[in-house]
C-alpha cells in the first residue's frame, strides 16, 4: 500500500512575504521608487522632446551650417576627422566624388534625429546640409563621453539603488522595532511574566500601542494577585474551623446508632481539608516564582515509599531500573506527584485484568516516570483537558468515581516547576502519564 502523499510546504520565501510586515513595506517602498522614477524619466523625456528640442534646432542648425562650411566644398575628409575628434558628433559624406562614413561600423541615430515633425516623410532632413558642388554632408550624434564606458555607469547606477534599498530596510527596520518588543512582550504576559514591561522607544502610534499593553498588563497582574491573595485567605481562614469540626467530630461518642454519621461526617470533613490543601499548593506552584526545595532524591526509593504509604497500592507493579542517578528535584512536590498519579491509576483501575504500572528507566538526558493503569482509558478529545484545574471526565461528579479535578493539575504544575513537561496518553488498554526528569533542570 502506497503511503498518503504529504502535504507540500510553502516556499520559504512566500511563508516569510505572508507574516512579514517589514518586507512588504520595504517592497512598496521600492516599487514606488522605482514607479515614481520611471514616470519622472519619461515626463522629462517628453518635455525634451516637444518643447526643449524644437527651441534648440534652430541653434543646432546654425552650427551645422558652420561645421558644413568648416568642411569646405568639394568635402575635406581630413578636416571632418579632425571635427570628428574634437566634438562628439558623426559626419556622413555622400556624392559624386567623395563617400565617407566617421562611424561606418555602426548605424546611430541620437538626439538629432527627429521624425515627428514629418520632414523625413517629405524627402527632408534638416540634419543634412548640400554644398555647391552637389555632396550632402550629413551631421548626428558622435560617440558620447559617458557611453565610453557604460559598464561603469551601470554598476555605479546599481550600487546607488542597492544602497537605497539597504537604507530603507534600516529605516523601516528600526520604524518597525517596537513591534519586536510587542511581540516579545505579549510572550512574556502570556507566561505570567509582568516584572518586564514593553520598552517605549518612541512617542508615536507604537509607542502608545505599548504603553496600552503595559497598563493592560499591569491591571491583570493586579487582578491576578488579588484573585490568589483571595483565595490563600480564604483557604488559611477555613483551615482553622474545619480543624476544630473535626476534632470535635471525632470527640462525639461512639455510639451505635451514630457511627455512620461520624464516619461519614469525618470522610467528609477530611475531603474538605484535602482539597484546601490542594488549593494552597496549586496557588503556590502556578506562582511564576515558585520556590523548589531542591536536593539529591533517590527517585526509585521515593517511589517505593510512597507506595508503602498507600494501602490500597499494595498490587502495583514496580518497574524500577537499577542504579539511577539522583537528581535535584523537590522531595515533598515529587512524592505529591507519585502519589496523585498513583491515586489516579488505582481509582480507573476497578475490574482490570492487571494492576497499575510504575516505571523508571534512564534515558538520554534524565530519567523517565511512567504511571499506567488499564482500565478504559479516556476518550482522545479529552486527553489535552485532563490536567487542566477542576476538570473531570465523568460530568456528574460523583464522589466514588474521584475527586473535584485538582489531582492532575498539581501532577502538571510539580512536573512544569521542574522544568519538565507531563505527558498523558492513551495506552490502550489504559492511561498512561509520563515525566522526563532531566539532569540539569
Amino acid at each position: 500500500m502506497n503511503a498518503a502523499p504529504h502535504p507540500v510546504p510553502a516556499p520559504r520565501w512566500r511563508h516569510r512575504w505572508r507574516h512579514s510586515l517589514r518586507l512588504r513595506l520595504i517592497a512598496v517602498f521600492v516599487l514606488l521608487a522605482l514607479a515614481m522614477a520611471a514616470v519622472f524619466l519619461g515626463g522629462m523625456q517628453r518635455a525634451f522632446s516637444t518643447g526643449w528640442r524644437d527651441a534648440a534646432r534652430p541653434i543646432v542648425s546654425d552650427y551645422m551650417d558652420r561645421l558644413a562650411a568648416e568642411i569646405g566644398s568639394p568635402p575635406d575628409i581630413a578636416r571632418a576627422q579632425a571635427l570628428v575628434a574634437r566634438l562628439p558628433i558623426s559626419v556622413r559624406i555622400s556624392g559624386p566624388t567623395v563617400n565617407w562614413d566617421s562611424h561606418a561600423e555602426r548605424t546611430r541615430r541620437g538626439w538629432l534625429d527627429d521624425k515627428s515633425d514629418g520632414h523625413e516623410s517629405r524627402g527632408v532632413d534638416w540634419r543634412t546640409r548640400r554644398t555647391a558642388d552637389g555632396h550632402s554632408v550629413t551631421f548626428g550624434l558622435g560617440t558620447l563621453p559617458w557611453q565610453r564606458a557604460p559598464g561603469g555607469i551601470g554598476w555605479l547606477t546599481l550600487a546607488l539603488l542597492l544602497a537605497l534599498i539597504a537604507a530603507a530596510y534600516t529605516y523601516v527596520r528600526r520604524l518597525l522595532r517596537p513591534l519586536d518588543d510587542i511581540r516579545a512582550g505579549a510572550e512574556r504576559f502570556g507566561r505570567g511574566v509582568f516584572d518586564a514591561p514593553i520598552p517605549l522607544r518612541r512617542r508615536d502610534e507604537l509607542g502608545e500601542l505599548a504603553q496600552r499593553i503595559n497598563t493592560m498588563a499591569h491591571d491583570i497582574e493586579g487582578m491576578l494577585d488579588a484573585k490568589r491573595a483571595l483565595l490563600l485567605a480564604l483557604s488559611h481562614e477555613l483551615r482553622s474551623p474545619l480543624t476544630r469540626a473535626r476534632l470535635n467530630a471525632e470527640l462525639l461518642p461512639a455510639t451505635v446508632d451514630g457511627a455512620r454519621e461520624r464516619a461519614a461526617l469525618l470522610r467528609d470533613l477530611g475531603e474538605m481539608r484535602d482539597l484546601i490543601s490542594d488549593l494552597l499548593e496549586s496557588e503556590r506552584l502556578a506562582s511564576p516564582h515558585a520556590a523548589l526545595q531542591r536536593e539529591p532524591v533517590d527517585l526509585a526509593a521515593l517511589v517505593r515509599e510512597t507506595v508503602a504509604e498507600m494501602p490500597a497500592a499494595s498490587a502495583v507493579v514496580l518497574a524500577l531500573a537499577p542504579e539511577l542517578p539522583l537528581l535535584a528535584l523537590d522531595r515533598t512536590r515529587l512524592r505529591l506527584l507519585v502519589r496523585n498519579l498513583l491515586d489516579n491509576a488505582l481509582r480507573y483501575s476497578a475490574g482490570a485484568e492487571q494492576p497499575p504500572r510504575i516505571t523508571l528507566q534512564q534515558e538520554a538526558g534524565g530519567v523517565l516516570l511512567e504511571v499506567r493503569d488499564f482500565g478504559p482509558g479516556v476518550d482522545a478529545a479529552q486527553l489535552t483537558r485532563l490536567t487542566e484545574p477542576f476538570y473531570r471526565t465523568d460530568n456528574a461528579r460523583q464522589r466514588a468515581t474521584g475527586g473535584v479535578g485538582l489531582g492532575m493539575y498539581l501532577c502538571r504544575l510539580v512536573a512544569q516547576a521542574h522544568g519538565s513537561p507531563l505527558e498523558v496518553r492513551n495506552a490502550e488498554p489504559g492511561l498512561g502519564v509520563r515525566i522526563l526528569f532531566h539532569f540539569e533542570s
